[in-house]
């Protein structure tokens, strides 16, 4: 046996079993603590709580709840990967909110009638390209005219949350359109015991699919391949995560109140005893899954999220390498505005109303969200997916504590100590990486 082999054995030997699982795997370390984070979470609220929070009422509501943050999270992963910052997006979405809510109400309804089909089709296009602009406008201030992100979205942090309420006075804008609604979740939201265990099934398949592809490009490209074991236990815990979430989904049923109301409009026979429909995956958390997966795929497929990458990597290489670092950064404000919009179409079709108070504080929620998901306050590192899960750890602790009575100033102090801890963890991994 030659030198190296003895010491490549010698090395293996002294790697102890996790290691050795984790490099065969290649699980990224911080995502792998995040979820153990998030079980021990769930499980510390659900024994508080007298088993109230691991039911399938909860973690469905709690879904629904997290979609919009989850949303506006896979945005705030590029502004700060680029050493940027956005703390008006909270506020974004309460205006943008308001926009929509006066359009499909007071302006709509008068030019195509109260019955048009087109009206929520409208309000959602008004929501995303104002929001578009609003976050252009905040670009172009930060990368052309050189204001910090800091001060540019901290006036619009004010600015955007006085314009919403100047909208309509300070007063409540509701209902909402009843097809517009739907994105908000609820028993007529969401899509069914059938239709979710389609696209469990079909969600599976493209696992599948995408393991054997990634494989045959890294046999394509000479790249080392994962032993065969380790993409077998990666699709099968990606199948049994799907699948149990499908189950979680449709475990819940539509309350006995709606039921009855089914069974009047309908004309059925039946008592509501006996008719048991399940909700299924609400229509919100498909809105953020969709959107996480277009922002994974921009952020790892696209020449302009490579660009993003590099300039909060190196900037001034960045520059000397030709990318326009000002286009870049008014194009990632641009893409954050209009991932409020989308946010504040959720918010709204949730609540049923557009009010003067939606948003408030969601800024803190998704820059959490975003750096517990790994994202570096020190630019050039962050996953779509990581904030996404951030997210749902951070409407965990939210859900959690509304269940185990905390009082909401308590809350926020929760939420503010979680941030800080979660920057100071960034920092300590980071000075080991580095």
């Amino acid at each position: 046996m030659t030198n190296e082999k003895t010491a490549e054995v010698a090395q293996k030997s002294e790697e102890g079993a996790f290691n050795r699982f984790i490099r065969a795997t290649e699980i990224d370390t911080r995502l792998l603590g995040m979820i153990g984070a998030l079980l021990l979470i769930w499980l510390a609220f659900h024994f508080f709580s007298d088993g109230r929070f691991l039911t399938p009422r909860n973690l469905w509501n709690l879904s629904v709840q997290t979609a919009s943050v989850a949303v506006m999270a896979t945005g705030m992963v590029l502004v700060i990967v680029t050493r940027n910052i956005d703390l008006s997006v909270g506020s974004i979405l309460g205006f943008v909110a308001m926009i929509m809510g006066v359009t499909q109400i007071s302006v709509l309804p008068g030019m195509l009638g109260s019955d048009s089909q087109f009206i929520w089709v409208i309000a959602l296009l008004v929501g995303i390209v104002l929001g578009g602009m609003i976050g252009g406008l905040h670009g172009f201030v930060i990368a052309y005219l050189g204001v910090p992100a800091f001060i540019v979205t901290l006036g619009g942090l004010l600015i955007w949350r006085g314009a919403a309420w100047w909208v309509t006075s300070g007063q409540t804008v509701a209902p909402m359109n009843n097809t517009f609604r739907l994105m908000g979740g609820g028993p007529y939201g969401s899509i069914g015991e059938f239709w979710s265990w389609v696209i469990g099934i079909v969600a599976c398949v493209v696992i599948a699919l995408l393991a054997i592809n990634g494989r045959r490009q890294r046999q394509r490209f000479n790249f080392p391949l994962k032993p065969m074991w380790a993409e077998l236990f990666m699709v099968g815990t990606s199948w049994v995560v799907v699948m149990g979430a499908v189950a979680v989904a449709n475990a819940y049923p539509w309350p006995v109140g709606i039921v009855k109301r089914h069974i009047k409009a309908n004309n059925l026979n039946v008592e509501p005893s006996e008719l048991v429909i399940a909700h299924g995956i609400a229509i919100p958390v498909l809105i953020a899954i969709g959107v996480g997966i277009v922002m994974t795929f921009i952020t790892t497929r696209t020449r302009f999220g490579r660009y993003v990458f590099a300039m909060g990597g190196n900037p001034e290489a960045a520059d000397l390498a030709g990318i326009n670092s000002r286009w870049v950064t008014t194009k990632i404000f641009i893409l954050m505005g209009m991932l409020c919009g989308i946010a504040g179409a959720i918010s709204t079709a949730r609540l049923n109303a557009a009010t003067n108070a939606q948003g408030t504080l969601d800024e803190l929620m998704v820059i959490a969200a975003a750096v517990i998901g790994g994202t570096s306050l020190g630019g050039g590192v962050g996953t779509i997916v990581g904030a996404m899960l951030g997210a749902v750890v951070m409407q965990s602790l939210q859900s959690g504590m509304v269940l185990v009575g905390l009082d909401a100033p308590l809350q926020n102090v929760v939420v503010g100590l979680v941030l800080v801890m979660a920057v100071w963890l960034d920092g300590l991994y980071r000075r080991r990486q580095g």
